[in-house]
């Protein structure tokens, strides 16, 4: 090797002078990051990082349960709602049969006492008016009864099985003593009425009364359960009566002039309210209140069941007459029943008029004078 060789020298690590750009990022001041801290410049405490989503997960179950409270609560409204309607509903087809077998029995009492009417005229009448109630068993029958009112229901068809049973074992009972004249025909006919007297009180004790009882039970109000009397006077079918009825029919059937005593008489007049007597022979002074009625008391004197029998009432008035008939059912010998006049109208003020009262004779009645009276009066405000 050449000695000149050892006096060249590279040195490939050397260190150089710095350059300009080294330097100054030697001398670069590091500036905060933006929404960093600097030094001395601390962030407001907060929750921890692991506490903001549960806050979130509960406040998002709080939302959840409360949407589940209001429409469990709208849910819960909407059924109350829902049984209302039903048991109003319920009852209101219940109250449809009810006056229609009210209506029944009305016809039968019409029916029992039709002035004149024959047994063959009887049993035709009683035996059609059965078969409209077995219309109402079989309208109770399809009915949809809410709830626990399926086994109160089973009550209402007995109670309205019982009056068809009770008007057809009338009608057949009728039919097979036409010609009989045994006195135990009656008790026969009682025995059948009986069971419309026992449909009455099965309707009261067993459909009626359990029904309201339930509602109670249920918080259901404003629901009315509809009552039903197939027999409005429980002495019409009581054994005295029927033989009454049969004594009527059997002289009815007979034709001609009805056998035994007949008649009835005017009792007395009474001016309601307050309960005025009527006089016949002085002038009476009457209010004549908005509620102003007169009450007529009527005294069967014969020896016969009379029936149909039509009672006017007449308050002579300028301009035309005040007149109000009515017809009294039934009355049985000895008995005295009251017959009132209500509505009366605009009756005359202050001047001298006249009351009249005028009963129907009743076939056979022989002495009719006692069937008339006429009492005067003069109205006052009070």
């Amino acid at each position: 090797m050449d000695p000149r060789d050892d006096d060249i020298d590279f040195d490939f690590f050397a260190d150089e002078p710095a350059t300009t750009e080294a330097q100054s990022a030697a001398h670069r001041v590091r500036l905060p990051r933006r929404g960093g801290r600097g030094p001395g410049i601390r962030r407001p405490a907060g929750p921890p990082r692991g506490l903001t989503p549960l806050l979130r997960l509960l406040a998002l179950i709080a939302i959840i349960v409360a949407v589940l409270v209001f429409f469990g609560l709208l849910l819960q409204s909407c059924a109350s709602t829902s049984k209302h309607d039903a048991y109003q509903h319920y009852m209101a087809k219940v109250a449809t049969i009810a006056h229609s077998s009210e209506d029944d029995g009305a016809s039968v009492a019409s029916a029992l006492t039709t002035p004149g009417s024959k047994v063959g005229d009887l049993v035709t009448n009683l035996a059609g008016i059965a078969e409209q109630e077995r219309q109402n068993v079989a309208a109770a029958e399809h009915l949809g009864p809410p709830g626990q009112l399926r086994d109160v229901n089973q009550h209402l068809i007995e109670s309205l099985q019982l009056r068809v049973s009770g008007v057809q074992g009338l009608a057949d009972t009728f039919e097979q003593t036409a010609k009989s004249k045994s006195s135990a025909d009656a008790a026969v006919l009682a025995t059948q009425a009986d069971r419309l007297l026992a449909s009455d009180v099965i309707w009261d004790d067993f459909f009626a009364v359990p029904a309201q009882k339930l509602l109670r039970k249920e918080g259901i109000g404003g629901v009315a359960v509809p009552t039903s009397k197939f027999v409005a006077n429980p002495d019409f079918v009581s054994e005295r009566s029927m033989a009454l009825v049969l004594s009527r029919l059997r002289g009815a059937s007979t034709g001609g002039t009805p056998s035994g005593v007949h008649g009835t008489n005017i009792v007395s007049t009474k001016a309601e309210p307050g309960g005025q007597t009527l006089s016949l022979s002085t002038l009476n002074t009457v209010t004549a209140t908005t509620d102003l009625a007169f009450a007529v008391t009527i005294h069967d004197g014969g020896d016969s069941q009379e029936v149909g029998i039509k009672v006017t009432l007449t308050i002579d008035k300028p301009g035309g007459a005040i007149v109000k008939p009515t017809t009294m059912q039934v009355i049985n010998p000895g008995q005295d029943k009251v017959v009132t006049f209500t509505n009366l109208g605009g009756v005359p003020f202050a001047r001298n008029t006249h009351v009249n009262i005028d009963v129907a004779p009743v076939p056979g009645e022989a002495d009719a004078t006692n069937n008339k009276a006429s009492y005067p009066v003069i109205f006052s405000l009070g």
